[in-house]
C-alpha cells in the first residue's frame, strides 16, 4: 500500500513535504478549512517550488467554499508549478461549512462542482451558473499561466454516504474519508461507485484510487494502547468526531452511552451548548490540532479503535492488509505530535 502525510495548511508545511519525498511517501496533502487552518493553494505553491516527485493535495475543497472558476484557476496553477502531481479532493464541507456555522453543500451541487473542475481543467468550457444566468465559460488565459495539458487526480470525499460515492462513480472520481478503517464499508463504497459508474460513459472497470485518513502509533514493547502517548497521537482524529456529534445532536444520538457522555462533557468543557447558534467559535479553535492534556479522557479507546491505527507493527500489518484487500491504495496519516519522526515510522512500517 501507498503512504502519504496530511496537515494543517501553514508556513513551514513544504519542509515537510520535502521530508516526505526524502523518505519516500507518496503524498503530501494540506486541509481546505479556511476559518481554521491557512490557505491551500498557498501552501500547495510552495511545497511545489520544494519538491519534484510527490504527489500533491487539497484535502478537500467544496462548492461552498469556492466557485467552479476560483478553484479551478488555483489548481491549473499548482499544476504548473508541478505538473501532472495535483490532487484534489472535493466535498460537500461538511467540516470547513460547520466551522462557519454553516450547512454542509448538497450532493448535487457537489456532482455539479466537480463537472465544472474537471472541465475546465482540462482546458474544456462548462457551463456556470449564478442564480438564472447561465454561461460557458473557459479559461481565457493559457501559456505559463495555467497548465491544463497534464491530468489533475479528482477524488470525492464519502464517510458512509452512498450520496458521494455514486458521485464519484458517474464522475469517474476516486474516493477519500476520514477515520474510516472498517474493510466492510469500503466494500460497500465501492460497489456504490462500481454500480453508478455504470450509468455514465465512464468506463466502470476504469482504476480510480482510494484514500483514508487517520492516525497512527505504533506500540513499543509492553506499551498501553490507550496510554498517554497513543491517545496523544490519535486525540485529534477522535476529538473531531465528538466535535461533529456535539454539533449533531442527530448523529451524538446515534452514539453509545459513553461516546454520548464524552460528547456531552465535550460541550460542558467548551462552555456551550448543540443548539447555541455561536457553538461554532467554541468547538472548532484547534480543530485537528494536537489535543491539549485536559482533553485526553475524551479519547474514548472504543473510538481510537474505531478511527485510528494503534498497535505493534504486526497488528497494525493486518489492519492494513485487510484495508488493502476492501481497494484502499493509499493509507494517509496526520502527524501532530512529531511529524518527522511519525512519517517516518509509517515510512519503516510499509516498506
Amino acid at each position: 500500500m501507498r503512504t502519504g502525510v496530511i496537515v494543517a495548511a501553514h508556513p513551514g508545511a513544504e519542509d515537510l513535504a520535502v521530508r516526505a519525498e526524502e523518505m519516500g511517501l507518496h503524498s503530501f496533502w494540506v486541509y481546505d478549512t479556511p476559518m481554521v487552518h491557512g490557505d491551500p493553494f498557498v501552501a500547495l505553491s510552495l511545497c511545489a517550488k520544494a519538491t519534484s516527485r510527490i504527489r500533491l493535495g487539497i484535502g478537500v475543497t467544496s462548492p461552498a467554499l469556492r466557485s467552479a472558476p476560483a478553484a479551478a484557476s488555483g489548481l491549473a496553477s499548482l499544476n504548473a508549478l508541478a505538473p501532472g502531481r495535483i490532487i484534489c479532493g472535493v466535498g460537500t464541507g461538511n467540516t470547513a461549512r460547520r466551522s462557519l456555522g454553516m450547512r454542509p453543500s448538497t450532493a448535487a451541487r457537489l456532482e455539479n462542482f466537480t463537472a465544472a473542475l474537471q472541465d475546465l481543467c482540462a482546458g474544456r468550457s462548462t457551463e456556470y451558473r449564478e442564480g438564472d444566468r447561465v454561461r460557458d465559460i473557459r479559461f481565457l488565459h493559457t501559456g505559463a499561466h495555467v497548465n491544463t495539458a497534464d491530468p489533475i487526480e479528482f477524488v470525492v470525499a464519502a464517510l458512509l454516504g452512498p450520496k458521494a460515492a455514486a458521485v464519484a462513480g458517474r464522475r469517474g472520481t476516486g474516493l477519500i474519508s476520514v477515520g474510516l478503517l472498517d474493510p466492510t464499508a469500503w466494500h460497500a463504497l465501492h460497489d456504490a461507485r462500481r454500480h453508478a459508474a455504470q450509468t455514465t460513459p465512464h468506463d466502470p472497470d476504469s482504476h480510480t484510487d482510494s484514500y483514508v485518513v487517520t492516525s497512527l502509533h505504533v506500540l513499543d514493547e509492553d506499551e498501553d494502547p490507550h496510554g498517554d502517548p497513543a491517545r496523544d497521537a490519535t486525540g485529534h482524529l477522535v476529538m473531531s468526531l465528538l466535535t461533529f456529534a456535539a454539533d449533531t445532536p442527530a448523529f451524538a444520538e446515534q452514539l453509545g452511552p459513553e461516546e454520548g457522555e464524552a460528547v456531552r462533557r465535550l460541550l460542558d468543557r467548551r462552555g456551550t451548548t448543540s443548539t447555541a447558534p455561536d457553538r461554532h467559535t467554541k468547538l472548532y479553535p484547534n480543530y485537528l490540532g494536537r489535543i491539549a492534556p485536559q482533553d485526553r479522557d475524551l479519547v474514548l479507546p472504543s473510538l481510537m479503535n474505531t478511527l485510528a491505527l494503534v498497535g505493534t507493527r504486526d497488528d497494525l500489518l493486518v489492519r492494513i492488509t485487510a484495508l488493502e484487500q476492501a481497494g484502499i491504495d493509499e493509507l494517509l496519516i496526520q502527524p501532530v505530535i512529531d511529524p518527522p519522526t511519525e512519517m517516518a515510522q509509517l515510512a519503516k512500517l510499509l516498506t
